[in-house]
């Protein structure tokens, strides 16, 4: 399976990392620091090393080809992504939106 999980034309997020992630990506390819052929053709590797053990996350190879990619870019090194996934993944939900 290539394709993200959709309903309704409509990406499928089951957790809000999923859907920043998602918008990362989208955001630094119109930013110019890849192609979203040089994405996909990277997502297309990472999903190619699962395992059929039936536990297919595909925003995980999401999130792997992109660091990959960041990485192979050198817009990131492996430890600076370790760093900011941390950091963002110990804010709290709704933390960027005014109430």
């Amino acid at each position: 399976m290539i394709a993200p999980p959709m309903a309704n034309g409509e990406v499928v997020f089951d957790a809000p990392w999923q859907s920043r992630v998602f918008g990362m990506a989208r955001a630094l390819c119109e930013q110019g620091m890849f192609t979203w052929d040089e994405f996909r053709e990277q997502l297309i590797l990472q999903i190619g090393t699962c395992t059929d053990d039936g536990d297919y996350q595909y925003f995980i190879h999401f999130f792997d080809a992109l660091t990959f990619l960041l990485e192979k870019k050198q817009l990131f090194s492996k430890d600076e992504l370790v760093v900011l996934s941390e950091q963002f993944a110990a804010r709290p939900h709704g933390h960027d939106h005014s109430h």
